[in-house]
């Protein structure tokens, strides 16, 4: 009889991840713990039995949309994939945006809603992008003070009933700026009534059915540049779901992410709502940025995970020369290396996510507060670069199956394709850190922090802390130089990689003694074995010309 290869399962992605359980049984309360386990399983369940089956069955679907009706009036209309219209409803009874807004959970809110939110997200087809930018602009509201708008939109946007949720989009995005908002083009115009409305043309435009959206524009007379932009407030469509002043041109063809809805959008009087003052938008609109960066660490990370979790279960069940794929010591080394990765990243996010709750709260000194300015676009950088390197790898861990689209496994290598380019390509993250480490308090309070780290680590920490150590030093002194933008990207990964396996080895010593488990200090010493130090000799003469091909 014809042998026929059986499909990769997955199992429930949070019972079967012990990082996870044993990161949040160190982080959190002991009750809090509880709950969270308790949500977490039901939440895992859900994927396993629900949302991995029907990515599986809709793989073929994206949105539609429809820019007339069938007598040429425009209509605009965007039909979304099944499985994303139930995505308010898992959105609501799990709060994975009212989460992070649970006064109950304290300092804790971050990180019980990030837990959950690194969980479901390779299940829930870049539904997860929306809610980022709901949660940023959340937390943007909340930070302009504008009662008006609080009143108006944060009920809905941390709303636990799906009927009364609202998303939030985020367009920032033009032809003219990409990354250098500074080109943005968009004009705000007052009106009679004091109405504000909006004219120009957005690029890229993430969820664009979210219910409403924070936009930056140049109000008229404003000075080029970025100081004279103004972040608006944007509910574009009216009680009878018309789109208003606003006319979407296409959708995106995208490489990956294929569900999420990404328009081209023509703003042509819009009518919008002045957040702050009239000036300083990208100021206003950091906070935002901060939120879905960090988002993005968390979706890295549930792809490299979700990866990891099919390549298992599929070398158990692949038999290679007589043996299964599971008991060759080559494939342990390889998953080894992988798994090694993915715990670096995960507890740096989680450690990211503890500060940013405890920071919302007023709870964070000032070493503090700098090192989390530091670390959100170092941990979405470096989580990002984890992301696509795993996710090839085990792309090539399946064989050929790997590359064949029924499988479902393609689509993972496309999607995590996103994650170094969304909220800043590795190149714009790293051209951030290197602006927050040029201030010497900020050095101090890497040092401070590292010193912290690898006394909580104990003996577990002796035999890196000369490395670490050495590592920072170059960082710093190359941050200094007349090449350190040219550096930038090999200090912020470098950085990167030395708070990665700081995190590791204090979460090793403290799983050795409450837990009995030694396997966080074997990924610590197989990611210490990886190398921390990432920056390249100075020669930007030579850089120059093999970038460029140029003739001596």
């Amino acid at each position: 009889m014809t042998f026929t290869q059986t499909a990769p399962q997955l199992a429930n992605p949070y019972l079967t991840d012990r990082v996870l359980q044993s990161a949040m049984r160190r982080m959190l309360p002991h009750a809090l713990f509880e709950h969270f386990h308790e949500q977490a399983n039901e939440l895992g369940q859900a994927v396993a039995d629900e949302l991995y089956p029907r990515q599986l069955r809709e793989r073929l679907l994206e949105p539609v949309h429809t820019p007339f009706d069938a007598w040429g009036q425009r209509v605009d209309e965007i039909e979304l994939t099944p499985m994303w219209q139930t995505m308010p409803a898992l959105t609501a009874r799990y709060g994975l945006v009212w989460h992070g807004y649970d006064g109950a959970k304290g300092v804790h809110a971050r990180l019980f809603q990030f837990g959950l939110v690194y969980l479901c997200t390779a299940g829930n087809e870049f539904w997860s992008c929306p809610l980022a930018m709901t949660d940023g602009a959340a937390r943007a509201l909340i930070e302009s003070g504008n009662e008006r708008l609080l009143r108006r939109a944060l009920p809905h946007l941390t709303s636990r009933d799906a009927a009364t949720l609202w998303t939030s989009g985020q367009w920032m995005t033009e032809t003219s700026g990409g990354s250098d908002v500074g080109g943005t083009e968009t004009r705000a115009v007052p009106g009679e009534n004091g109405q504000w409305r909006a004219f120009g043309r957005k690029w890229f435009t993430s969820a664009a059915t979210s219910e409403v959206a924070l936009l930056l524009a140049r109000p008229e007379g404003n000075p080029p540049g970025t100081a004279g932009l103004a972040l608006y407030y944007c509910e574009p469509r009216d009680a009878a779901g018309r789109l208003r002043h606003i006319v979407v041109d296409r959708l995106k063809d995208k490489l990956g992410s294929r569900k999420l809805p990404t328009a081209e959008l023509q703003l042509e009087g819009a009518p919008v709502e002045l957040v702050g003052e009239p000036r300083h938008g990208v100021r206003m609109i950091a906070p935002v940025l901060n939120q879905t960066r960090l988002w993005n660490a968390f979706a890295a990370l549930s792809y490299f995970r979700r990866g990891l979790q099919l390549l298992r279960d599929y070398a158990r069940r692949r038999q290679v020369f007589g043996k299964p794929l599971a008991l060759q010591p080559l494939h342990h080394q390889t998953l080894a290396g992988l798994q090694a990765e993915f715990e670096a990243g995960l507890h740096l996010a989680l450690h990211v996510a503890e500060l940013m709750g405890k920071n919302e709260l007023g709870a964070l000194d000032e070493r503090h507060r700098l090192l989390l300015r530091l670390l959100i676009p170092i941990a979405k950088l470096l989580t990002a670069r984890q992301a696509v390197a795993g996710i090839s790898e085990v792309i090539e861990g399946f064989g050929g199956a790997g590359y064949i689209e029924d499988t479902g496994l393609p689509a993972l290598l496309r999607d995590v394709q996103v994650f170094s380019i969304w909220e800043g390509t590795t190149d714009v993250l790293s051209l951030d850190a290197l602006k927050v480490l040029r201030a010497d308090s900020v050095w101090s309070a890497v040092h401070a922090s590292m010193v912290s780290l690898l006394g909580q680590a104990g003996g577990e920490g002796e035999g890196d802390s000369a490395a670490l150590r050495q590592t920072l030093e170059r960082a710093h002194a190359a941050c200094d130089s007349a090449a350190g933008e040219a550096q930038a990207r090999g200090i912020a990964l470098s950085i990167g990689r030395c708070f990665a396996l700081a995190l590791l080895l204090r979460h090793a010593a403290w799983s050795l003694r409450a837990e009995g488990d030694r396997r966080p200090l074997l990924a610590a010493r197989r990611f210490a074995a990886h190398g921390i130090d990432r920056m390249q000799a100075e020669d930007p003469t030579a850089a120059r010309l093999l970038a460029t091909d140029e003739l001596e």
